[in-house]
């Protein structure tokens, strides 16, 4: 397996790893009766619980865009050099991104996930 599936492997993790964090602060908010059934009158999650949440959905959209790029250059063997850079700058800058946005660290957030999101870019215009 190339580095580049490993490190997709690897966010697929750290995404695992988020929604079980989301979920525990979700449930220290509204209480595990409340998660356990319907949704359709659960109250807003606010503060950390809230950008937990927010911050597992940017992260599963991140991986939907990732993967495909990946995938598609494991199919045309497509690796190299700067794919797997931008593979390892697109997981350092989800790592970054998973622990500022809960922090609430709004500029330092947005640059991370920029970064990451132009890792992703790069992957596509090599998969070309």
């Amino acid at each position: 397996m190339s580095s580049e599936l490993n490190i997709l492997a690897l966010y697929g993790l750290l995404v695992l790893v988020l929604i079980v964090v989301q979920v525990l602060f979700a449930m220290s908010q509204v209480g595990l009766p409340m998660l356990a059934r319907p949704r359709d009158d659960m109250p807003r999650l606010t503060g950390v619980a809230g950008r937990m949440e927010r911050c597992v959905a940017n992260s599963v959209t991140a991986m939907a865009l990732l993967a495909p790029a990946v995938l598609i250059l494991a199919a045309r063997e497509g690796f190299g050099g700067g794919t797997l850079l931008a593979a390892q700058v697109f997981l350092i800058a989800r790592l970054a991104y998973a622990l500022l946005y809960p922090a609430g660290i709004p500029w330092a957030r947005t640059a991370v996930w920029a970064l990451g999101f132009f890792a992703t870019l790069y992957l596509y215009v090599a998969a070309l």
